[in-house]
């Protein structure tokens, strides 16, 4: 079941490259970004890296993994796989599931939590997320 919303946040693509296909599969597209936003009411950074790679049906498969940091030195770290559909602007809707790592106690209530998100970055590597709580 969905559990509360957990997490909001904006940010920005800032460098893409093209990885080589192996083992028979298409190259993959690895995007970093930077966000800021809140995670169970912190502020925070969110600086993270993901690849994803187009499937057969036309969507994508991605995973990826990043970092989060509050102003005050709270941190987490995080990896998460998820399903993107394309569009034909060239924005992408990502919908998927995040674990997380953190020995702060501002996110004590992470731990043992999985997250599910969406998210939408447009033609411009413009982001906007959001994540639920998974119980």
């Amino acid at each position: 079941m969905l559990g509360d919303l957990i997490s909001e946040e904006q940010g920005q693509v800032t460098v893409q490259r093209i990885l080589r296909g192996e083992n028979g599969l298409p190259p993959a597209m690895e995007s970093s970004f930077q966000a800021t936003g809140h995670l169970l009411d912190v502020t925070i950074n969110d600086t993270g890296t993901y690849t994803g790679r187009l499937r057969a049906d036309g969507t994508l498969y991605g995973e990826g993994q990043g970092v989060i940091m509050s102003p005050t030195g709270a941190h987490a770290s995080w990896q998460g796989s998820g399903v993107g559909t394309l569009s034909e602007n060239g924005s992408v809707s990502w919908r998927g599931s995040v674990v997380y790592e953190t020995d702060s106690p501002e996110f004590a209530s992470l731990r043992g939590t999985a997250g599910v998100f969406e998210f939408e970055t447009d033609p411009s590597g413009k982001a906007i997320g959001k994540q639920w709580a998974w119980k």
